[in-house]
């Protein structure tokens, strides 16, 4: 943005120069994470809208009885773009700020068309200059993912670390564990856009072959952490009966995140990878300790043992993948065995849908999109009314403060709006104290190009630092180009503030869309996607043989689905009160499906990694029992209405079961002699009793919503 700027005032062009860094400016947003082609497409996208929006605001100037309906109909049409996705959305973006700043500026020596032109030139520039970045360091992006996925992994071994044992504040913890889920499983899917497609197209590689061979190991840690051997409440009882046990383990835990944060500071040099001595030691102690735990106690704690066994087990396959993920770190030769075949890999990308028709079907109040756009559109039309009947000095501020904070989501378009309002009144009262203290047009000039490069680096971290350094950037920006500076912060803070409101007022009233509206499908979804991993394990638990790659990916999807429902409760959670119908229902809901997955994983990583006797006629008949309550309450789900009060009456009739509890008894797992069949025995029945009474509770919650 600023060379054609600085180049434009050295050759006496500015103009030109002006409509380039407009033009980049504009096509930015699309340059997200992802695969080359999907960023080279997404700008050139960017670019091609903002030509055609910049050639249609240059004709801007006619009458307000015009110009109101056609302001209006654009908004609508270009936030619709979303509809196809989040880089679409960023396209979106793009060719909102084009429209907004094209009343902002308007070329005084160019032509309307050249004008256009020229902007996109500017997309055209910075698509250059981002793929010249991509060539000359193209690992950058896969590092810095990579390294955040690290992070954020040693941040979820730190909370399950203090979830081992009983907690005041458990349901607290369970919901940052959610919500650091949550943002892993977007973590991996950037991973794999980013792994699997460029080594599609560029053939395989050492380097990419290693980075994908660790986010495996990566995604594997997730599930084997999630995983617990036994449900909390039996955990709570032997931890607080044995409280050496729970210090140990959460010693372990704690080393392991450790370990993973040092490896995310220093990813490429092995060399400073902590040593697992202390990781070494600790399960010396913790084994020594169950084994004289198991020699010091009569047959009534057998269970208990089995279950210290099995939870060490886990920690010592979490050992085998840090200690892999340090191997291959260390920039290993690998050999035509450690490839994975590109026709497995491609089945874990999803394809976004790019049909035509997709337009069609979104036309319509159920869409969230739609019912966006057009109050994204009556919000702008509203706020330039209002920056017009005053008189505002930039009334296209009030519109810029819209786009960028309203969203389809009331709760993030209400925080936005907020740490809007605080970021420019903290960056106002700077910029009025610095005007004080300087009056010099090249400071201004770099402290407002300083403050736009960190307001760019934190408006994905912290929304309200970055509105505080683009009010400095703008007002200092334009402190170059009017005298009067303590005018421009006045009407900043106003504009900023109408735009707010605008944003918020429209959002509460005007077609809301509450998650209420669509939390059984999410819930539904994750149901689905539980059913479908869980049969995976069923099967491959009866066929044995290698892991099917169908086992995989319906893993894959189960976490992906679990995370969707997550973001949707955390939507609901922070809308009104009145808008939060059955709220202790759908979060006991949420929390059920969480354990639900967290007792397949359970079950998926011993089954992958041990060998396992043949499967029972009670195993069989009990898998299909769960199968059959699952799919009941996806039925069930299908006709509850959340935003309608429970029907008075209703109860839950079960139809009558017997668990073979007997299989899980201290008698019935002690009486065989091999330790392994035991160890298989308590965990397999276990985890097969946790899940048969999780799905009867879903089935029970669900039921309360359905009449007699």
């Amino acid at each position: 943005m600023t060379t054609p700027i600085i180049l434009g005032i050295a050759t006496n062009h500015f103009e030109i120069g002006l409509a380039i860094c407009f033009g980049a400016f504009w096509c930015s947003p699309s340059d997200v994470s992802g695969r080359l082609k999907h960023k080279q497409v997404g700008i050139l996208f960017s670019a091609i809208l903002v030509v055609v929006i910049s050639f249609i605001g240059g004709y801007f100037d006619i009458s307000n009885f015009l110009l109101f309906p056609i302001l209006g109909f654009l908004t609508f049409c270009i936030a619709f773009i979303s509809i196809y996705g989040f880089r679409a959305s960023l396209i979106s973006f793009s060719g909102l700020l084009a429209l907004v700043l094209s009343f902002a500026h308007t070329s005084s020596t160019l032509e309307v068309y050249q004008y256009a032109l020229l902007i996109g030139l500017g997309g055209i520039w910075y698509l250059l200059l981002s793929t010249l970045w991509f060539y000359i360091n193209p690992k950058a992006q896969t590092e810095e993912t990579l390294t955040q996925t690290f992070l954020l992994t040693a941040s979820f071994l730190d909370i399950r670390r203090q979830l081992i044992g009983e907690q005041p504040n458990r349901d607290d913890l369970q919901v940052q564990l959610l919500n650091i889920q949550s943002e892993l499983t977007e973590h991996h899917d950037t991973l794999r856009e980013i792994l699997i497609l460029s080594r599609k197209s560029s053939g395989k590689s050492n380097y990419q072959s290693r980075r994908l061979l660790i986010f495996i190991q990566l995604v594997e840690i997730l599930e084997t952490a999630i995983a617990n051997p036994v449900n909390y409440n039996k955990m709570d009882m032997l931890f607080d009966a044995h409280p050496e046990f729970k210090t140990d383990f959460q010693k372990l835990l704690s080393e392991f995140s450790l370990q993973l944060r040092a490896i995310a500071q220093d990813l490429n040099k092995s060399k400073k990878f902590p040593s697992n001595n202390i990781l070494s030691e600790t399960f010396k102690t913790l084994e020594n300790d169950i084994l004289k735990f198991k020699n010091e106690n009569h047959i009534e704690d057998y269970e208990r043992f089995l279950m210290l066994q099995n939870l060490l087990d886990y920690q010592k396959k979490q050992f085998e993948k840090l200690k892999k993920i340090k191997w291959l770190l260390g920039n290993p030769e690998l050999t035509s065995d450690d490839y994975i075949k590109n026709d497995k890999l491609k089945r874990f990308i999803d394809s976004q849908d790019y049909n035509p028709r997709l337009l069609l079907r979104n036309l319509s109040f159920r869409s969230t999109i739609f019912k966006h756009s057009l109050r994204l559109s009556v919000a702008v039309m509203l706020g330039y009314g209002i920056g017009l009947f005053f008189d505002f000095q930039n009334p296209y501020w009030i519109i810029l403060t819209i786009i960028v904070i309203m969203r389809p989501s009331y709760g993030l378009t209400k925080t936005r709006s907020k740490d809007r309002i605080i970021g420019t009144l903290i960056g106002a009262t700077l910029a009025s104290g610095l005007v004080f203290l300087i009056n010099d047009p090249y400071i201004y000039g770099a402290v407002g190009v300083l403050s736009l490069v960190v307001a760019f680096s934190m408006v994905q971290k912290n929304y309200k630092a970055s509105a505080t350094f683009i009010t400095l950037s703008v007002i200092f920006i334009y402190a170059i180009l009017q005298p009067n500076i303590l005018t421009v912060i006045q009407f900043r803070v106003i504009d900023t503030l109408i735009g707010a409101a605008l944003s918020f007022i429209t959002m509460r009233w005007l077609w809301p869309a509450w998650s209420i509206m669509e939390i059984g499908d999410n819930i539904k979804d994750s149901l689905k996607a539980n059913a479908a991993f869980f049969k995976s394990i069923s099967n491959f638990y009866q066929k044995k043989g290698p892991v099917p790659t169908s086992l995989k990916v319906n893993r894959k999807e189960a976490f992906l689905q679990m995370s969707n429902l997550s973001s949707a409760f955390q939507r609901m959670a922070q809308e009104p009160e009145s808008k939060q119908n059955h709220i202790d229902d759908i979060y006991e809901l949420v929390v059920i499906n969480h354990s639900f997955l967290a007792s397949l994983a359970s079950l998926s990583t011993y089954i992958q990694n041990h060998t396992t006797s043949k499967a029972s006629e009670d195993f069989k008949m009990i898998s299909d029992k769960i199968d059959n309550n699952l799919n009941n309450v996806c039925s069930q789900l299908k006709g509850i209405n959340f935003k309608e009060p429970k029907p008075k009456g209703a109860s839950f009739k079960p139809e009558p079961f017997n668990f073979p509890t007997n299989h899980i008894s201290n008698e019935a797992i002690s009486q065989s002699h091999s330790e392994r069949t035991n160890k298989e025995a308590h965990l397999v029945w276990e985890q097969l009793y946790w899940l048969f009474s999780l799905s009867e509770k879903m089935l029970k919650l669900t039921s309360k919503f359905k009449s007699k």
